[in-house]
C-alpha cells in the first residue's frame, strides 16, 4: 500500500503562485511514477501533470498548464510537488496526487493510489 497526503492549497489571486506537495508512505517511493490531477465542481477529473521514477526523471503536463506548472521529486523526502505559477480562475479544483509503477498509467489517470485532494482557489 501507498499512503499520499497532498497539502500546500489555498486561495490566491490570479496571476499568483502556490506550491502543492504530497508526502508518500508506504512502499519504495521512488519505484513509483507520480501524478497531479484536479477536479473543478461539475467538471470530470483531469491530468494535470505526471512524472517518472527513473533516473533523469521525465515529465509530462497538459497543454492547458505546460508553462506555469512545474512537477517535481525529491526521493528523499518521498514528496513531489507542482510548483504553479501565473494561476487563472480557471485552476480552481480540488488538486488530487496519485502513483502507479508506470508513468503510462499515470497519465491516463489509471492510477492505483490516490490522495485525498486539496483545494486550490483562484480569484479573479
Amino acid at each position: 500500500q501507498v499512503q499520499l497526503v497532498e497539502s500546500g492549497g489555498g486561495l490566491v489571486q490570479a496571476g499568483g503562485s502556490l506550491r502543492l506537495s504530497c508526502v508518500a508512505s508506504g512502499r519504495t517511493f521512488s519505484q513509483y511514477a507520480m501524478g497531479w490531477f484536479r477536479q473543478a465542481p461539475g467538471k470530470e477529473r483531469e491530468f494535470v501533470a505526471a512524472i517518472s521514477w527513473s533516473v533523469g526523471s521525465s515529465t509530462y503536463y497538459s497543454d492547458s498548464v505546460k508553462g506555469r506548472f512545474t512537477i517535481s521529486r525529491d526521493n528523499a523526502k518521498n514528496t513531489v510537488y507542482l510548483q504553479m505559477n501565473s494561476l487563472k480562475p480557471e485552476d480552481a479544483a480540488v488538486y488530487y496526487c496519485a502513483a502507479h509503477q508506470v508513468v503510462e498509467a499515470v497519465v491516463a489517470g489509471t492510477c492505483r493510489y490516490w490522495g485525498q485532494g486539496t483545494q486550490v482557489t483562484v480569484s479573479s
